[in-house]
């Protein structure tokens, strides 16, 4: 390791990581018992296998319905509270000065606590920070999804959407998630980061692993494996960084590396800009794709009606991100003693925003855990976030969305999933790892 990265990752070269919360709790969970068998006050929402094992709606309905402002705490992670009604996370995620990204976004150790040595904790991507940084770093990079800037990207987006899926064989089951999904997101991040195309998977490994929870037989195995393979994401960039310094363009990684809030940040800071955007280019959007399809075969009508009206199209994008929900939640921490719904919430408190199951609160959406591809309120979901952290990348990852499934519906009869997904062992990261599909070309 070289000293440069050694700082990056916040710990000497050698030294032994610890894991994180998530990983700690998925070793105490592997057999969770039913909802229904559970004490309100032992159901932990935060535990990965209720996401891999897709058994995440009981728990979120019981808690929307009986205990809507949840604690939980234990020793790696303190107390850390679930909030999973719709307006309790909407008016959270708008307060920032109440609830701060600061302290991290994903469930992390009690503040006080020595800091981990990993990868994860040390570095600060601007979705982790408060104004004014976060406003500075956070303008650095918007003009990527300015209207023109989409505009100038659409016909790109639509020509890699025909090759890919004109390259899709017929009447043979093939994993959509691979073919599809992560090939379509990972050439678009390859172009927003003028990023050296042929390594361009390094892009989707990177981004997976950096939430993955080390398990034995998983995506990593070890948190040792997982901060040496970023090791290797920090010195790959960085050599993109030195390249680009002083020589403004409109690729992401030129944005940071010359702009006026982010051109003197450390190594690690910079990391931590890249990673945020690789994961919301490449997780969101991917995870959608994926889920796209499986949601209109997990509710036939819809995709009956889709098929029959394709002007549907712009209607159902915003309805399969509500559905889907792919970041299952955000953290924040409370910078003083509040309240919620009678709850007492102290100072210094982890707060997870579920997104999740928001997007399920049926006080807001009818029906709510149905596809439903004419829903009147759809664009309401909070799949994006509120307030000052509301995704950069929103209508980057509609446009995409959009663009698929205008050219699924011109080439294909229907798109069958043949098994039940492999998913995301992770609470963070709604997803899949595998779509086992076959496809039915249109005869013209």
């Amino acid at each position: 390791m070289t000293e440069t990265a050694a700082a990056a990752t916040g710990s000497p070269a050698g030294s032994k990581m610890r894991p994180l919360p998530e990983y700690e709790m998925a070793q105490l969970g592997v057999d969770v018992p039913p909802v229904d068998e559970l004490a309100i006050a032992d159901i932990n929402p935060a535990n990965p296998h209720l996401f891999s094992e897709h058994r995440w709606q009981e728990v979120f309905e019981r808690l929307r319905r009986e205990d809507p402002v949840h604690l939980n705490e234990i020793s790696i992670a303190g107390r850390y509270w679930s909030l999973v009604r719709y307006d309790d996370v909407r008016a959270t995620d708008g307060d920032w000065k109440t609830f701060s990204s600061a302290y991290g976004i994903t469930l992390g150790w009690p503040i006080g606590t020595p800091p981990p040595e990993n990868a994860i904790s040390r570095v600060n991507p601007f979705i982790a920070l408060d104004p004014p940084e976060h406003t500075e770093q956070r303008k650095t990079v918007r003009s990527v999804s300015a209207p023109s800037n989409l505009r100038s990207l659409d016909p790109l987006i639509r020509e890699r959407t025909v090759q890919v899926l004109d390259s899709l064989p017929e009447g043979e089951v093939f994993d959509w998630v691979d073919t599809v999904s992560i090939e379509l997101t990972t050439m678009m991040l390859a172009t927003l980061f003028d990023f050296p195309f042929d390594d361009r998977r390094k892009l989707t490994r990177w981004s997976d692993i950096v939430f993955a929870v080390p398990e034995p037989g998983g995506l990593v195995e070890t948190p040792e494996q997982r901060r040496e393979e970023l090791i290797e994401c920090v010195q790959y960039f960085e050599r993109l960084w030195d390249e680009r310094r002083g020589k403004p363009a409109h690729d992401l990684v030129s944005m940071l590396a010359n702009g006026e809030a982010t051109k003197d940040m450390p190594v690690a800071d910079h990391l931590g800009n890249l990673l945020l955007l690789i994961v919301g280019g490449n997780d969101t959007t991917r995870n959608t794709m994926s889920g796209s399809v499986y949601g209109l075969n997990k509710f036939p009508d819809q995709y009956d009606k889709l098929i029959a009206d394709p002007e549907l199209v712009p209607r159902m994008v915003p309805e399969v991100i509500r559905w889907q929900t792919p970041l299952s939640y955000m953290r924040r921490t409370a910078t003083r003693d509040c309240e919620i719904r009678g709850k007492q919430i102290r100072k210094h408190d982890q707060v997870l925003m579920w997104y999740l199951s928001a997007n399920r609160d049926e006080e807001v959406f009818d029906n709510a855990d149905a596809l439903d591809i004419e829903r009147p309120n759809a664009d309401r979901h909070l799949s994006f976030g509120y307030g000052i952290h509301f995704c950069m990348g929103s209508r980057l990852a509609e446009l995409q969305l959009r663009i698929l499934w205008e050219e699924i519906l011109q080439r294909f009869e229907r798109i069958e999933v043949q098994d039940e997904p492999e998913r995301t062992f992770s609470s963070f990261v709604n997803g899949y790892t595998r779509l086992p599909v076959i496809v039915t070309r249109k005869r013209r």
